[in-house]
């Protein structure tokens, strides 16, 4: 057992005390885990757009004082009452969403929506007492969805917690906790193309070219990637993109620009800007996606824009009989989806994916194994390092808009060595 078993542990934390305010690192306290808990020492951490959307606070409510970071990698310290799957040393990733394992929804293949430890990110609070595990001088520091990577330590629900091959690298795997995993499956789980066929992505952020990776996999033989920066398509070739579209240096839609260069359309499309035009063309251009093209609609749409006149289209445009619309992009609050009856009752169906399908626990391990093997490559994903004590450094190279990932050991690289 760990010497600081039961014990709260002093350490430092990325502290993010106002909205847009640089993280101060700060000692906190961290108690010691709960029922069902699992006290975790964070080795590496990542920065993922997650993290500054909700730090900038723009545009959603959002807690503070809090630990924020949600992509990590690293060793269990100490386990709460109850907890039998995790032992202290076994090599984990955090995650942002969670697995039960009692719940109907981990109970089914389909579905991995627990409905215990979905995401929630107004929780600041631990679920089991509604109180936070982290705090300066008796002051709570609260968390943020359920992980906050930017510490030392911290304190996670079991059910969020995905062990690992204790011999995959930390400083690699730790990016799989989200984002990369996100576009991976919602490629290989999700739009699942087939050998040969060809695939659009919209957007060449690490979400992208995760999802790029996943149509590699699967050997697509065209992938596009359409993104408005050209500096991102040299490097987007190590990822397997073929071709490339930057819809600024055409006159005429995206669409109809991959329309031309596939015959058509391609087979698949994944958007993943966030940009509304480029959500919009993401479902148009997949191949036979207009009924009117396409004598009467596609087998297959995906939108992952949130736009709800977009989910409304990728939706009426399949054919009836056998046609399947996913939809990825969370909507509006207040957005309602509209459609006639008669579009259900012909056959058609619609269905909603998160998180690449993955289920925590269950799923994460074969992806770690699918880089243990020399499938999954996560090297050319990570472009970045700073150290913990300049995590700020990370931020702002988000903001500017460059490179992929940004990896933060969290110890210093002597410590880290003598925790493997």
């Amino acid at each position: 057992m760990s010497s600081t078993a039961g014990q709260v542990i002093k350490c430092k934390a990325a502290v993010a005390w106002e909205p847009g305010k640089p993280l101060v690192i700060e000692e906190v306290e961290v108690a010691p885990p709960q029922k069902m808990e699992v006290r975790l020492k964070i080795l590496f951490t990542s920065l993922c757009h997650t993290d500054v959307y909700f730090w900038e606070a723009k545009a959603q409510d959002s807690v503070f004082p809090r630990i924020l970071g949600h992509e990590a990698a690293g060793i269990v310290e100490s386990v709460g009452e109850g907890v039998t799957e995790l032992v202290p040393g076994d090599h984990v990733l955090p995650v942002f969403t969670g697995e039960c394992g009692d719940c109907a929804h981990c109970k089914s293949e389909e579905s991995n929506m627990c409905s215990l430890l979905r995401i929630n990110t107004e929780r600041g609070v631990m679920i089991n007492d509604e109180k936070t595990r982290f705090s300066i001088n008796g002051k709570p520091i609260y968390h943020f969805v359920g992980t906050s990577t930017f510490s030392e330590y911290t304190v996670i629900h079991v059910g969020c917690v995905a062990k690992i091959n204790p011999l995959a690298p930390l400083d690699k795997v730790c990016v799989l906790s989200c984002g990369i995993s996100t576009g991976l499956g919602a490629t290989l789980n999700v739009a699942k193309p087939t050998k040969g066929s060809s695939v659009a992505v919209f957007g060449l952020g690490a979400v992208g070219l995760g999802a790029v990776e996943g149509a590699r996999l699967a050997g697509a033989s065209r992938i596009i990637g359409v993104d408005l920066n050209s500096a991102r398509f040299e490097e987007a070739k190590k990822f397997g993109v073929t071709e490339f579209v930057n819809p600024k240096d055409y006159k005429k839609p995206v669409q109809e620009v991959i329309a031309e260069m596939t015959d058509g359309g391609v087979d698949r499309s994944i958007e993943c800007t966030g940009n509304i035009n480029a959500m919009i063309s993401a479902f148009e251009c997949v191949h036979d996606v207009i009924a009117e093209m396409t004598d009467g609609g596609v087998d297959r749409s995906i939108e992952c824009t949130g736009n709800i006149n977009a989910m409304i289209s990728a939706f009426e445009c399949v054919h009836d009989g056998w046609g399947v619309a996913v939809l990825v992009g969370v909507p509006h609050k207040d957005a309602v989806f509209k459609t006639h009856p008669m579009k259900f009752l012909n056959e058609r169906t619609l269905k909603g994916t998160f998180f690449g399908n993955y289920k925590p626990r269950s799923d994460l391990p074969s992806v770690v194994e699918m880089y243990m093997k020399k499938e999954l490559e996560l090297e050319k994903f990570i472009t970045h390092e700073v150290p913990f004590a300049e995590i700020n450094k990370a931020f702002e190279l988000m903001l500017k808009g460059e490179g992929l990932r940004c990896i933060i050991p969290v110890w210093s690289e002597k410590t880290a060595m003598k925790l493997y």
